[in-house]
């Protein structure tokens, strides 16, 4: 009978082993994340659908070679805007920026975005609402056509 308690003891220390051994690795875990700054919460995307072109553009603004800066007569293109948007209060601005295919066309799409970009400041600072403004992807024209073309920013009032 001896042979047997010792065995039962033998048995009972293995088990208080391993209990002791998972509560100390939780134990360790908890302490862990205590230590950790809790996560960021996740921001809500919001994703906004930008309307496809409808009519012709109320103006076309030109930009030298590798440029993303208005020219002086963009001020004109600006109150042009101003006075759509007054006339329908609902309205939006869509800009569509252009590059050509030659080149880098990432570094041409990025170019083109910058010059959207320069466009919609200008419009900011002129007093249109920000969330009335739109800019669509960079879109590429073709390579026969004037190579102003493909330096331009289309702006839209619908």
């Amino acid at each position: 009978m001896s042979d047997q308690s010792d065995d039962s003891d033998v048995g009972l220390k293995v088990v208080a082993v391993i209990v002791t051994a998972v509560v100390a690795a939780v134990v360790g875990y908890a302490v862990s994340l205590a230590g950790k700054p809790a996560a960021a919460p996740v921001a809500e995307v919001v994703v906004v659908e930008v309307p496809e072109p409808v009519g012709e553009a109320l103006a076309r603004l030109y930009f030298e070679i590798g440029q993303a800066e208005l020219a002086a007569e963009a001020a004109d293109a600006i109150a042009r805007v101003q006075a759509a948007l007054g006339a329908t209060p609902d309205a939006i601005v869509l800009l569509s920026g252009f590059h050509d295919p030659s080149g880098d066309a990432a570094q041409n799409a990025e170019l083109a975005k910058a010059r959207a970009l320069a466009v919609r400041d200008a419009l900011v600072a002129a007093g249109v609402a920000e969330g009335r403004i739109h800019l669509r992807k960079p879109e590429v024209t073709a390579a026969d056509g004037p190579p102003e073309e493909a330096r331009r920013v289309e702006i839209r009032v619908q």
